[in-house]
Protein backbone atom coordinates (compact mmCIF):
# COMPACT_ATOMS: atom_id res chain seq x y z
CA UNK A 1 0.00 0.00 0.00
CA UNK A 2 1.80 3.79 -0.80
CA UNK A 3 1.46 5.90 1.95
CA UNK A 4 -0.53 8.83 -0.49
CA UNK A 5 -3.24 6.10 -0.55
CA UNK A 6 -3.95 6.08 3.45
CA UNK A 7 -7.12 7.07 4.40
CA UNK A 8 -5.36 9.51 7.16
CA UNK A 9 -8.42 11.81 7.92
CA UNK A 10 -12.18 10.71 8.41
CA UNK A 11 -14.73 13.18 9.30
CA UNK A 12 -18.66 13.80 9.27
CA UNK A 13 -20.56 17.33 9.02
CA UNK A 14 -24.40 17.17 9.67
CA UNK A 15 -26.35 20.00 8.63
CA UNK A 16 -29.72 21.00 8.94
CA UNK A 17 -31.14 23.48 6.61
CA UNK A 18 -34.95 25.24 6.78
CA UNK A 19 -37.29 24.88 3.80
CA UNK A 20 -37.93 27.73 2.00
CA UNK A 21 -41.55 27.33 3.00
CA UNK A 22 -43.97 24.82 4.52
CA UNK A 23 -43.50 21.60 2.48
CA UNK A 24 -45.85 17.81 2.55
CA UNK A 25 -46.71 15.36 0.80
CA UNK A 26 -49.31 12.90 0.59
CA UNK A 27 -48.57 10.88 4.17
CA UNK A 28 -45.97 13.51 5.94
CA UNK A 29 -44.98 17.50 6.52
CA UNK A 30 -41.28 18.85 7.34
CA UNK A 31 -40.07 22.36 7.23
CA UNK A 32 -36.32 21.22 7.35
CA UNK A 33 -33.77 18.62 5.27
CA UNK A 34 -30.30 17.04 7.28
CA UNK A 35 -27.20 16.34 5.40
CA UNK A 36 -25.14 14.18 6.83
CA UNK A 37 -21.97 14.63 4.79
CA UNK A 38 -18.68 12.39 4.94
CA UNK A 39 -15.23 13.60 4.17
CA UNK A 40 -12.08 11.29 3.59
CA UNK A 41 -8.96 12.09 3.12
CA UNK A 42 -5.72 10.45 1.88
CA UNK A 43 -2.16 13.19 2.12
CA UNK A 44 -3.58 16.07 0.20
CA UNK A 45 -6.60 14.61 -1.64
CA UNK A 46 -9.89 14.71 -0.33
CA UNK A 47 -13.58 13.39 -1.24
CA UNK A 48 -16.93 13.52 -0.14
CA UNK A 49 -19.85 11.51 -0.10
CA UNK A 50 -23.38 12.29 1.55
CA UNK A 51 -26.76 11.20 2.58
CA UNK A 52 -29.69 13.18 3.45
CA UNK A 53 -30.89 11.67 6.86
CA UNK A 54 -30.84 12.71 9.90
CA UNK A 55 -28.45 13.17 12.65
CA UNK A 56 -28.58 9.49 14.27
CA UNK A 57 -26.87 8.80 10.62
CA UNK A 58 -24.05 11.01 11.36
CA UNK A 59 -22.99 9.26 14.57
CA UNK A 60 -23.35 5.66 13.37
CA UNK A 61 -21.08 7.00 10.20
CA UNK A 62 -18.64 8.12 12.62
CA UNK A 63 -18.58 5.55 14.56
CA UNK A 64 -18.16 3.08 11.06
CA UNK A 65 -15.07 5.84 10.02
CA UNK A 66 -13.36 5.15 13.29
CA UNK A 67 -13.86 1.13 13.39
CA UNK A 68 -13.35 0.58 10.11
CA UNK A 69 -12.64 3.21 7.31
CA UNK A 70 -9.85 5.62 8.73
CA UNK A 71 -5.61 3.86 7.97
CA UNK A 72 -7.28 1.77 5.51
CA UNK A 73 -5.92 1.51 1.47
CA UNK A 74 -8.33 3.73 -0.39
CA UNK A 75 -8.38 1.16 -2.69
CA UNK A 76 -9.39 -1.16 -0.88
CA UNK A 77 -12.96 -0.20 -1.01
CA UNK A 78 -14.88 -3.57 -1.45
CA UNK A 79 -12.63 -4.91 1.78
CA UNK A 80 -13.81 -1.62 3.92
CA UNK A 81 -17.66 -1.98 2.08
CA UNK A 82 -17.99 -5.52 3.46
CA UNK A 83 -16.08 -4.97 6.50
CA UNK A 84 -19.11 -2.37 7.29
CA UNK A 85 -21.62 -4.07 6.32
CA UNK A 86 -20.69 -7.10 8.79
CA UNK A 87 -20.36 -4.13 11.57
CA UNK A 88 -23.56 -3.17 11.94
CA UNK A 89 -24.98 -6.99 11.35
CA UNK A 90 -26.89 -6.93 14.97
CA UNK A 91 -28.20 -2.81 14.51
CA UNK A 92 -29.47 -3.97 11.12
CA UNK A 93 -27.99 -2.94 7.54
CA UNK A 94 -31.72 -1.02 6.43
CA UNK A 95 -32.80 2.49 7.06
CA UNK A 96 -29.97 4.42 9.26
CA UNK A 97 -27.00 1.91 8.95
CA UNK A 98 -27.41 1.81 5.19
CA UNK A 99 -27.42 6.05 4.56
CA UNK A 100 -24.77 6.05 7.03
CA UNK A 101 -22.83 3.22 4.45
CA UNK A 102 -24.33 5.28 1.77
CA UNK A 103 -22.17 8.55 2.62
CA UNK A 104 -19.61 6.93 3.70
CA UNK A 105 -19.82 4.47 -0.20
CA UNK A 106 -20.16 7.61 -1.64
CA UNK A 107 -16.83 9.45 -0.36
CA UNK A 108 -15.08 6.46 -1.00
CA UNK A 109 -15.67 6.72 -4.71
CA UNK A 110 -15.16 10.50 -5.07
CA UNK A 111 -11.57 9.64 -3.22
CA UNK A 112 -10.93 7.16 -5.76
CA UNK A 113 -11.32 9.59 -8.47
CA UNK A 114 -9.33 12.33 -7.45
CA UNK A 115 -6.47 10.04 -6.56
CA UNK A 116 -6.39 9.73 -10.32
CA UNK A 117 -7.35 12.79 -10.79
CA UNK A 118 -10.54 12.34 -13.11
CA UNK A 119 -14.23 12.50 -13.61
CA UNK A 120 -16.06 9.99 -11.53
CA UNK A 121 -18.07 8.99 -14.80
CA UNK A 122 -14.96 7.83 -16.04
CA UNK A 123 -13.67 6.13 -13.19
CA UNK A 124 -17.13 4.34 -13.67
CA UNK A 125 -17.55 4.10 -17.34
CA UNK A 126 -19.05 6.81 -19.10
CA UNK A 127 -22.25 5.75 -21.39
CA UNK A 128 -23.28 9.51 -21.77
CA UNK A 129 -22.75 12.46 -21.77
CA UNK A 130 -25.63 13.87 -20.12
CA UNK A 131 -29.21 12.62 -18.22
CA UNK A 132 -32.37 14.20 -18.68
CA UNK A 133 -33.77 15.50 -15.01
CA UNK A 134 -37.23 16.42 -14.28
CA UNK A 135 -38.34 19.12 -11.86
CA UNK A 136 -39.48 17.72 -8.10
CA UNK A 137 -42.01 19.56 -6.59
CA UNK A 138 -45.48 20.99 -6.34
CA UNK A 139 -45.79 20.01 -2.86
CA UNK A 140 -49.00 19.36 -1.34
CA UNK A 141 -48.76 22.42 0.96
CA UNK A 142 -48.08 24.83 -2.05
CA UNK A 143 -51.38 26.67 -3.31
CA UNK A 144 -52.10 27.22 -6.90
CA UNK A 145 -50.15 30.70 -7.04
CA UNK A 146 -46.94 28.56 -5.62
CA UNK A 147 -47.62 25.66 -7.44
CA UNK A 148 -47.78 27.45 -10.95
CA UNK A 149 -44.82 29.67 -10.50
CA UNK A 150 -42.39 26.71 -9.65
CA UNK A 151 -43.84 23.96 -12.00
CA UNK A 152 -44.15 26.78 -14.61
CA UNK A 153 -41.12 28.12 -13.57
CA UNK A 154 -39.03 25.00 -14.30
CA UNK A 155 -40.96 24.59 -17.78
CA UNK A 156 -39.54 27.87 -19.15
CA UNK A 157 -36.42 26.96 -18.18
CA UNK A 158 -36.35 24.47 -20.76
CA UNK A 159 -37.15 21.10 -18.12
CA UNK A 160 -39.25 18.69 -20.50
CA UNK A 161 -40.54 16.46 -17.43
CA UNK A 162 -41.82 18.17 -14.20
CA UNK A 163 -43.37 16.30 -11.13
CA UNK A 164 -45.85 17.42 -8.26
CA UNK A 165 -46.48 15.91 -4.78
CA UNK A 166 -50.38 14.52 -4.66
CA UNK A 167 -52.30 12.56 -1.93
CA UNK A 168 -53.08 14.52 1.26
CA UNK A 169 -56.44 15.98 -0.46
CA UNK A 170 -57.51 12.69 -2.77
CA UNK A 171 -60.86 14.38 -3.74
CA UNK A 172 -59.00 17.73 -4.59
CA UNK A 173 -55.83 16.17 -6.57
CA UNK A 174 -57.62 15.86 -9.92
CA UNK A 175 -58.27 19.87 -9.58
CA UNK A 176 -54.43 20.68 -8.23
CA UNK A 177 -53.49 18.31 -11.42
CA UNK A 178 -55.40 20.37 -14.07
CA UNK A 179 -53.56 23.60 -12.31
CA UNK A 180 -50.60 22.55 -13.20
CA UNK A 181 -51.08 21.29 -16.79
CA UNK A 182 -52.23 24.73 -17.65
CA UNK A 183 -48.84 25.98 -15.64
CA UNK A 184 -46.74 24.17 -17.91
CA UNK A 185 -48.20 23.82 -20.80
CA UNK A 186 -49.21 20.76 -23.45
CA UNK A 187 -45.56 19.99 -24.37
CA UNK A 188 -44.30 19.04 -20.80
CA UNK A 189 -44.60 15.68 -19.61
CA UNK A 190 -46.34 15.65 -16.11
CA UNK A 191 -45.60 13.12 -13.59
CA UNK A 192 -47.34 12.54 -9.67
CA UNK A 193 -45.92 11.00 -6.64
CA UNK A 194 -48.61 9.99 -4.20
CA UNK A 195 -46.10 8.60 -1.53
CA UNK A 196 -48.09 5.58 -0.81
CA UNK A 197 -51.19 7.92 0.32
CA UNK A 198 -54.21 6.00 -1.27
CA UNK A 199 -55.48 2.91 -1.16
CA UNK A 200 -55.68 0.68 -4.51
CA UNK A 201 -58.89 1.21 -5.79
CA UNK A 202 -58.30 4.79 -5.07
CA UNK A 203 -55.17 5.11 -7.12
CA UNK A 204 -56.71 3.03 -9.78
CA UNK A 205 -59.72 5.53 -10.33
CA UNK A 206 -57.18 8.96 -10.01
CA UNK A 207 -54.68 7.03 -12.71
CA UNK A 208 -57.88 7.71 -15.35
CA UNK A 209 -58.48 11.55 -14.27
CA UNK A 210 -54.87 11.84 -14.11
CA UNK A 211 -54.35 10.28 -17.51
CA UNK A 212 -56.60 13.01 -18.79
CA UNK A 213 -54.42 15.44 -17.88
CA UNK A 214 -51.67 13.85 -19.50
CA UNK A 215 -50.09 11.91 -16.85
CA UNK A 216 -47.14 9.84 -17.72
CA UNK A 217 -45.49 8.44 -14.30
CA UNK A 218 -47.79 7.46 -10.72
CA UNK A 219 -44.91 7.33 -8.45
CA UNK A 220 -45.65 5.33 -5.55
CA UNK A 221 -49.84 5.36 -5.78
CA UNK A 222 -49.70 2.65 -2.80
CA UNK A 223 -47.37 1.96 -0.45
CA UNK A 224 -44.10 0.72 -1.61
CA UNK A 225 -44.02 -2.18 0.52
CA UNK A 226 -47.53 -3.15 -0.97
CA UNK A 227 -46.05 -5.37 -3.90
CA UNK A 228 -49.36 -6.88 -4.31
CA UNK A 229 -51.36 -3.31 -4.33
CA UNK A 230 -48.25 -1.81 -6.77
CA UNK A 231 -48.77 -5.15 -9.58
CA UNK A 232 -52.25 -4.48 -9.72
CA UNK A 233 -52.18 -0.79 -10.46
CA UNK A 234 -49.68 -1.22 -12.95
CA UNK A 235 -51.49 -4.24 -14.71
CA UNK A 236 -54.62 -1.61 -14.66
CA UNK A 237 -53.32 1.80 -15.21
CA UNK A 238 -54.11 3.45 -18.05
CA UNK A 239 -51.79 3.14 -21.66
CA UNK A 240 -48.38 5.08 -21.10
CA UNK A 241 -48.71 5.57 -17.20
CA UNK A 242 -45.31 4.47 -16.06
CA UNK A 243 -45.64 3.18 -12.19
CA UNK A 244 -42.61 3.95 -10.48
CA UNK A 245 -41.50 3.23 -6.98
CA UNK A 246 -38.06 1.72 -5.22
CA UNK A 247 -36.77 4.86 -3.15
CA UNK A 248 -36.81 3.14 -0.04
CA UNK A 249 -34.48 0.28 -0.93
CA UNK A 250 -31.72 0.48 1.35
CA UNK A 251 -30.58 -2.99 -0.15
CA UNK A 252 -30.57 -5.51 -3.83
CA UNK A 253 -32.82 -7.99 -2.01
CA UNK A 254 -35.46 -5.04 -1.59
CA UNK A 255 -35.03 -3.88 -5.11
CA UNK A 256 -34.51 -7.40 -6.83
CA UNK A 257 -37.96 -8.50 -4.58
CA UNK A 258 -39.84 -5.29 -6.44
CA UNK A 259 -38.93 -6.52 -9.92
CA UNK A 260 -39.19 -10.24 -9.33
CA UNK A 261 -43.23 -9.12 -8.49
CA UNK A 262 -43.43 -6.94 -11.65
CA UNK A 263 -44.48 -4.19 -9.30
CA UNK A 264 -43.17 -1.40 -11.38
CA UNK A 265 -42.40 -0.47 -15.08
CA UNK A 266 -39.41 2.02 -13.68
CA UNK A 267 -37.23 1.34 -10.87
CA UNK A 268 -36.41 3.53 -8.31
CA UNK A 269 -33.06 4.20 -6.61
CA UNK A 270 -31.19 6.44 -4.42
CA UNK A 271 -27.80 6.48 -3.87
CA UNK A 272 -28.10 8.18 -0.39
CA UNK A 273 -30.20 5.22 1.14
CA UNK A 274 -29.10 1.50 -1.21
CA UNK A 275 -25.88 1.86 -0.01
CA UNK A 276 -24.03 4.70 -2.01
CA UNK A 277 -23.03 4.58 -5.20
CA UNK A 278 -22.14 0.90 -4.83
CA UNK A 279 -25.52 0.00 -4.42
CA UNK A 280 -26.76 2.04 -6.85
CA UNK A 281 -24.63 0.28 -9.66
CA UNK A 282 -26.55 -3.03 -7.89
CA UNK A 283 -29.90 -1.60 -9.24
CA UNK A 284 -28.62 -0.85 -12.18
CA UNK A 285 -27.02 -4.74 -12.85
CA UNK A 286 -30.89 -5.86 -11.55
CA UNK A 287 -32.52 -3.35 -14.43
CA UNK A 288 -30.04 -4.64 -16.98
CA UNK A 289 -31.42 -8.16 -16.08
CA UNK A 290 -34.92 -7.22 -16.29
CA UNK A 291 -34.94 -5.26 -18.99
CA UNK A 292 -36.66 -2.21 -16.56
CA UNK A 293 -35.42 0.92 -16.76
CA UNK A 294 -33.76 3.41 -13.88
CA UNK A 295 -34.40 6.08 -12.36
CA UNK A 296 -32.48 7.96 -9.77
CA UNK A 297 -34.63 9.05 -6.41
CA UNK A 298 -33.59 12.52 -4.93
CA UNK A 299 -29.81 14.01 -3.97
CA UNK A 300 -29.25 15.27 -8.28
CA UNK A 301 -25.70 15.92 -7.65
CA UNK A 302 -24.85 12.55 -5.88
CA UNK A 303 -26.42 11.02 -9.21
CA UNK A 304 -25.12 12.55 -11.63
CA UNK A 305 -21.82 10.89 -12.48
CA UNK A 306 -23.33 7.41 -11.84
CA UNK A 307 -26.58 7.79 -14.00
CA UNK A 308 -24.33 8.76 -16.91
CA UNK A 309 -22.61 5.14 -16.21
CA UNK A 310 -25.42 2.63 -16.41
CA UNK A 311 -27.15 1.69 -19.70
CA UNK A 312 -30.72 1.69 -18.49
CA UNK A 313 -30.32 5.00 -16.71
CA UNK A 314 -33.82 7.22 -18.00
CA UNK A 315 -33.64 10.38 -16.17
CA UNK A 316 -32.77 11.86 -12.32
CA UNK A 317 -35.11 13.46 -9.80
CA UNK A 318 -33.96 17.39 -9.92
CA UNK A 319 -35.60 17.54 -6.35
CA UNK A 320 -36.33 21.08 -5.38
CA UNK A 321 -35.05 20.68 -1.45
CA UNK A 322 -31.79 18.76 -2.19
CA UNK A 323 -30.91 21.28 -5.30
CA UNK A 324 -31.35 24.16 -3.33
CA UNK A 325 -29.13 22.90 -0.52
CA UNK A 326 -26.58 21.51 -3.11
CA UNK A 327 -26.31 25.19 -5.08
CA UNK A 328 -25.46 26.43 -1.53
CA UNK A 329 -23.29 23.96 0.27
CA UNK A 330 -20.56 22.69 -3.24
CA UNK A 331 -18.96 24.86 -5.95
CA UNK A 332 -19.23 22.58 -8.89
CA UNK A 333 -23.10 22.34 -8.84
CA UNK A 334 -24.41 21.89 -12.46
CA UNK A 335 -27.77 23.84 -12.81
CA UNK A 336 -29.88 21.60 -15.87
CA UNK A 337 -29.10 23.10 -19.40
CA UNK A 338 -31.98 22.62 -22.23
CA UNK A 339 -34.18 19.92 -20.05
CA UNK A 340 -30.51 17.72 -18.85
CA UNK A 341 -27.36 17.65 -16.44
CA UNK A 342 -24.09 16.94 -17.46
CA UNK A 343 -20.84 16.37 -15.41
CA UNK A 344 -18.05 18.81 -15.55
CA UNK A 345 -15.37 16.58 -17.46
CA UNK A 346 -12.28 19.50 -15.98
CA UNK A 347 -12.91 18.51 -12.85
CA UNK A 348 -11.90 15.19 -10.54
CA UNK A 349 -14.79 13.13 -8.63
CA UNK A 350 -18.16 14.59 -8.40
CA UNK A 351 -16.67 17.78 -9.60
CA UNK A 352 -18.24 18.99 -6.26
CA UNK A 353 -15.50 21.41 -3.10
CA UNK A 354 -17.86 21.73 -0.23
CA UNK A 355 -18.00 26.04 0.48
CA UNK A 356 -17.30 25.49 4.47
CA UNK A 357 -18.24 29.22 5.47
CA UNK A 358 -21.37 29.36 3.50
CA UNK A 359 -22.35 25.63 5.21
CA UNK A 360 -21.06 26.48 8.32
CA UNK A 361 -23.95 28.32 9.74
CA UNK A 362 -26.62 25.00 8.98
CA UNK A 363 -23.99 22.73 10.91
CA UNK A 364 -25.29 21.02 13.91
Amino acid sequence: MREQDLITSAIVRTYRVPTDSPEADGTISWDSTTMVLVQLQSGSTTGIGYTYADEATGQVAQMLLEQVVKNRDAWAHANILSEIRARVRNSGETGVAAMAISAIDNALWDLRAHLLDIPLVNLLGRVRDGIPVYGSGGFTSYDDARLTDQLGGWARDGLLLVKMKVGSHPADDPRRVRVARQAIGKDVELFVDGNGAYSVMQALRLAEEFAAQGVRWFEEPVSSDNLTGLRQIRERAPAGMDVAAGEYGYSAWYLKQMLDAQAVTVLQADATRCCGISGFLDAASLCWAANVPLSSHCAPSMHLHVCCAVPRAVHMEFFHDHARIEGLFFDGFREPRAGQMEPDLTLPGHGLTLKEKDAEQYRI
